[in-house]
């Protein structure tokens, strides 16, 4: 009996160091504030920000509600207008890698919000969520802009991590909200991660994934599987637009399919021929811009 309790502490334990590295190397912010390390696997170290939209600007906090000091970039057009959209980027990622999205919103009109997700730039926290409590954080953010303007009506656009976070943010119904844009986003971020650990490291799913779980439960107080678009996207009521390329590496293809499948709000479907992870914008941004926006004005 003892060998056999002996037996099971030390399997718990390797358990949870399983979990304990692999919650660090992808969730854990740097202390120098740096991104996640698994950010040099699974995004592209190469790309820089593109530079901050010519528009009048200052930036905003407000506290989470657990009390992280959360940061924002707010653009405004050259005219006036009750139009914002909250551009959300994307793993590893600080909102200044959105500004080119930002810039476009910008010369048709739009007023931009563009947070810091937690544990990115200039906001604070250890650890990312994939979603999970981040989309709570946008939905603080979308009520500070009611603050500031209540007639304001908000749309959601997120990128990979940011399009997980804006289906999660929709699902918890904030007011104004009009429409909703994701772009390549997974149907969970267990689901992903799982699809990446043979891929970067040459493991199966458990008992990675399982221990890895568990852990983050401990550290963040939600699991990785709690970041789950697929489980909550029927819980949106108002347009969606979902985009993604067909030849994405990161989040697999028929993610999409799964998520508007599941949808039951109004919903339309871009897909970008030959485009990778993230890729869909670049590719071709004339069109991608032109269906975002001929969706909006629809959504309006």
């Amino acid at each position: 009996m003892r060998r056999a309790i002996v037996l099971i502490v030390w399997l718990c334990c390797v358990a949870y160091a399983v979990g304990d590295y692999f919650v660090d190397f992808a969730l854990e912010r740097g202390e120098d504030l740096s991104p996640p390390k698994a950010t040099t696997n699974i995004a592209d170290p190469s790309l820089k920000a593109p530079p901050a939209p010519n528009f009048p600007a200052e930036d905003w906090t407000l506290e989470s509600f657990d009390s992280l000091k959360l940061h924002a970039k707010i653009f405004y057009p050259a005219e006036s207008s009750n139009r914002w959209a909250i551009l959300v980027h994307g793993y590893g990622r600080d909102g200044t890698f959105a500004y080119d999205y930002a810039d476009e919103y910008l010369k048709r009109g739009w007023n931009v919000l563009v947070p810091d997700l937690r544990a990115a730039g200039e906001s604070q926290g250890q650890f990312i969520t994939m979603g999970a409590l981040e989309s709570r954080d946008v939905f603080a953010w979308s009520n500070k802009i009611l603050t500031k303007q209540p007639d304001a009506k908000i749309i959601l656009h997120g990128v990979s991590m940011g399009a997980a976070t804006v289906m999660m943010t929709a699902a918890l119904a904030p007011k104004n909200l009009c429409a909703v844009v994701e772009d390549c986003g997974y149907t969970s971020a267990y689901d992903m991660f799982a699809a990446q650990l043979n891929k970067i490291f040459g493991l199966p799913e458990y008992p990675v994934m399982p221990c890895a779980n568990i852990v983050c439960k401990f550290k963040t107080g939600v699991k990785i599987s709690d970041a789950a678009p697929l489980a909550v996207v029927d819980k949106i009521t108002v347009p969606i637009l979902f985009i993604h390329g067909d030849e994405d590496g990161l989040v697999p293809f028929d993610m999409m399919g799964k998520l508007y499948d599941k949808a039951v709000a109004p919903k339309e479907k871009f897909i970008v021929a030959g485009a990778g992870h993230a890729d869909c914008k670049p590719k071709n941004p004339a069109a991608y811009f032109d269906k975002v926006f001929t969706f909006l004005e629809g959504s309006l």
